[in-house]
């Protein structure tokens, strides 16, 4: 496994530690936010676990704002990047508008039409979903074997139509639409194709492939199709750690404890091949792609079929209990479901020494 060095100081004593690649742990993420310098009275909603953007009072509306690295991917980075960035802003009911960029590109394997191809990419994805780019910086720098790209959004929300996971109440049903680990797949598929034709046929392997656009990494359809059938109280999108860590950043920002089903969570059988392939728990394995919803119970059903109808499929996988903990459930047995300490993915590439 490898570890990235946090030095810690106890007193006398400063000791080196090494943590596992990917989000660092919940209790040193809290204590980082907690001593975030925060001086503007216009912040509505800060940085915290659980809480996809940042926002801040714009006057008559909110202004919304989120980044993100992308890390695993090389083929299709730019889309990969306005795309994540762009799931995040759609789950607190805002509209992605401004893109900033940061492109790091490695030393001795650049070339101007690998700029070309990741500007198109960008480009393409921001077209799609109607954003502008306002800055970018890139460079070609040292230490690096692969493409690394930060995308920021600014999106715009109505004061009365923001949604964040604040908003989740006890008895909201728990919504997921498509099915885990979208991502995943597509990554896997597109990054060792090699490695998957011993369990995949050619033509699964081309469809594991377009997962990118196929059910596709995108949420922000689905999202706009949830908000104008019913009430969503809470959004989250899951990313780094899959469902698993999205479920315990969602207990983690509404305060509330959550039961899951999960018989009830969708795993497309390509998806469920690779995994068993790489020895990956599909819940624990990064799942853009699919949405997270927290919504009144007596328009769950109305939501369900809105989306249906617009190719989306969507399964109720649990709810939101009035016990104010955080802590996420199976809804059968009671046991406790484990929170990731990093995503199963990081597990292949760091075997396959394609990460570092």
């Amino acid at each position: 496994m490898l570890y990235l060095p946090l030095r810690i100081n106890l007193g006398s004593w400063i000791l080196d530690q090494f943590l596992p690649t990917g989000k660092i742990k919940p209790e040193l993420l809290k204590d980082i936010i907690q001593r975030a310098p925060v001086f503007d009275h216009r912040i509505v909603l800060g940085p915290g676990i659980g809480l996809d953007c940042g926002v801040i009072d714009g006057g008559d509306h909110y202004l919304v704002m989120k980044t993100d690295p992308i890390t695993f991917a090389t083929e299709e980075i730019g889309w990969y990047a306005v795309q994540i960035s762009a799931n995040d802003i759609a789950t607190t009911g805002a509209k992605p508008e401004w893109m900033m960029i940061t492109a790091l590109l490695p030393e001795k394997s650049t070339t101007e039409q690998l700029i070309l191809e990741i500007t198109d990419q960008i480009y393409q994805a921001a077209a799609e979903i109607n954003i502008s780019l306002v800055n970018a910086h890139t460079e070609i720098t040292v230490d690096l074997n692969r493409p690394i790209l930060v995308c920021s959004l600014i999106g715009e929300a109505e004061k009365d139509r923001l949604v964040t996971p604040k908003g989740v109440r006890p008895g909201n049903e728990l919504l997921l639409t498509k099915g885990i680990p979208i991502e995943g797949t597509a990554l896997l598929a597109k990054e060792f194709p090699n490695l998957l034709k011993e369990v995949l046929s050619e033509d699964e392997l081309i469809e594991a492939k377009a997962f990118t656009h196929i059910p596709g990494i995108g949420v922000t359809k689905d999202a706009q199709i949830a908000l104008q059938n019913g009430t969503v109280t809470g959004m989250h999108d899951p990313t780094e750690g899959g469902l698993a860590s999205a479920l315990w950043e969602f207990s983690t920002a509404s305060g509330y404890a959550l039961e899951i089903n999960p018989e009830r969570i969708p795993i497309p059988e390509i998806s469920a091949k690779i995994c068993k392939r790489f020895h990956l728990n599909p819940l624990n394995t990064i799942a853009s792609g699919a949405l997270l919803l927290s919504v009144e119970a007596q328009d769950s059903a109305k939501i369900i079929q809105a989306l249906e109808k617009a190719d989306i499929p969507c399964s109720k996988i649990g709810l939101v209990t009035d016990r104010e903990e955080v802590s996420v459930s199976d809804i059968k047995n009671k046991n406790l479901l484990p929170w990731p300490e990093q995503d199963d993915i990081t597990k292949v590439f760091q075997h396959e020494n394609r990460l570092f």
